[in-house]
């Protein structure tokens, strides 16, 4: 059951992390199916470190994910172990990414961890509704970009 103290032999605990990664150079290439790839490939990933994903969303380009870490495993240790077998596993089944990010480094090398408190029921909701703030915030700044030199509108 999720949001319950979990406990190991000698001890009880509730470690819950509020963690946002994105691919490199933050291009927007979480969609369709590799979304539901990258998808599939997390939640495989978290269940051999027996991570409970709590929360989570695929935005096009970034991921947030509210979890349940194991007491005996770092935040940091998991993110690296995540990132760095999600991104070989991304490679492997869409072969074509390859030549997009040079030496197989898919994901930023940074990511943003912050604890859970009594907070959970804002950020599960904040994930959420990520999806929906980020089209509104494109939509807001939507420009259309004329090429000056063959007046073709550009993506």
């Amino acid at each position: 059951m999720k949001n319950e103290i979990k406990n190991t032999a000698h001890s009880k605990y509730r470690c819950q992390y509020h963690i946002v990664f994105a691919p490199k150079y933050r291009r927007k290439v979480i969609y369709k199916e590799l979304r539901a790839d990258i998808g599939q490939i997390i939640r495989k990933l978290c269940e051999e470190k027996k991570v409970e994903i709590l929360e989570a969303q695929a935005c096009p380009d970034h991921i947030h994910m509210l979890v349940s870490i194991p007491l005996y495993l770092s935040v940091a240790q998991f993110i690296g172990f995540l990132k760095s077998k999600s991104a070989l596993m991304i490679f492997d089944r869409h072969a074509n990414l390859k030549y997009r990010y040079g030496r197989r480094n898919f994901w930023a090398r940074g990511y943003f961890v912050d604890t859970v408190g009594r907070n959970e029921k804002v950020i599960k909701e904040y994930i959420k509704n990520q999806l929906e703030e980020d089209y509104m915030a494109d939509q807001i700044s939507l420009k259309e970009y004329t090429d000056p030199f063959t007046g073709n509108r550009g993506e």
